[in-house]
């Protein structure tokens, strides 16, 4: 019997959790001044980006989850025998995967039979969330612990998410440019085209309006499809979105619609999610964009 845990940058709904048996580890969010509290139980992701779209001048800031946080998740499931398989943002983006491997340390010298494995997920968000999902698929179907554990590896180099973003200046505060260096900034009317794999954020280019700006995430989603000879019927999506739901849920339709007539013999059941805080204050309040990752079952 294993487990599995993320750090709740995998962004996924309370009812998705729940349903999943998934256990997530929050992030904390500070809105101002040193006042953090933690996403989704002490503040809500929708009170985050209301703040920012109040507050355009203000940068609220994140903070992982320290290493005491993932022991009092940890130290319950070693204590009854249970494994642990942990899932945690790029390490790129966070050092939460540190707290995780402290953590491990400490409470493997308790309970020394126990199996606890971490993982570097190279994801965030979307990409992450899915992620969790299959392993908590991997876990309800009873696969074994190490065959679960080699999957995930073969998984996490597949995922990817394409989005677009209303200007770097997020990303420039938070010092997450990195390579969108040379991005021109949002009072020009471009708008960032961002690819997130390897575990870092890429510019994918940028182009005029908001309109053009989906169109062309939906373009770089079918290139890469086909660029990489990919069976889409093999992949699960998702769509995420920001501030605004209705953007988010009018933005699924055109997804699925792109997809339905580019390969009409495949059904692409897909989930909505909001893009939690962690990366949320990197972004701004208009992050949209999909994710996929390849099916454990294939």
């Amino acid at each position: 019997m294993y487990q599995i845990i993320s750090d709740g940058s995998c962004d996924l709904d309370a009812d998705v959790i729940a349903a999943n048996n998934l256990i997530t580890v929050p992030f904390y969010v500070a809105l101002k001044g040193d006042d953090h509290r933690k996403e989704a139980i002490e503040i809500s992701i929708r009170d985050v980006y209301q703040f920012m779209v109040d507050n355009p001048k203000t940068f609220p800031r994140t903070s992982l989850p320290s290493m005491q946080d993932y022991i009092d998740v940890f130290t319950p499931l070693a204590s009854q025998g249970i494994d642990i398989i942990c899932l945690c943002i790029s390490s790129k983006f966070s050092g939460s995967i540190n707290s995780a491997r402290l953590a491990r340390e400490l409470v493997l010298e308790d309970y020394p039979d126990v199996q606890i494995t971490i993982f570097d997920t190279m994801a965030a968000t979307a990409s992450q969330g899915l992620l969790a999902l299959e392993a908590c698929n991997m876990m309800k179907d009873d696969y074994a612990y190490e065959k679960a554990v080699t999957r995930i590896e073969e998984l996490i180099h597949c995922a990817k998410i394409f989005f677009t973003i209303d200007s770097i200046d997020y990303l420039v505060q938070g010092g997450r440019v990195g390579k969108l260096s040379g991005v021109a900034a949002g009072t020009l009317g471009l708008k960032p085209l961002v690819l997130l794999e390897g575990g870092e954020i890429v510019k994918a280019g940028v182009v005029r309006g908001r309109k053009v700006s989906k169109r062309k995430v939906l373009e770089l989603l079918i290139s890469y499809i086909e660029d990489n000879d990919l069976d889409p019927s093999k992949f699960h999506f998702v769509t995420g979105y920001g501030f605004d739901k209705n953007e988010g849920l009018v933005f699924r339709d055109m997804v699925i619609d792109t997809l339905q007539q580019k390969y009409p013999d495949c059904t692409f059941p897909m989930e909505l999610i909001q893009i939690g805080a962690t990366i949320g204050v990197h972004t701004g309040p208009s992050p949209l964009g999909v994710a996929l990752i390849e099916k454990y079952d294939i």
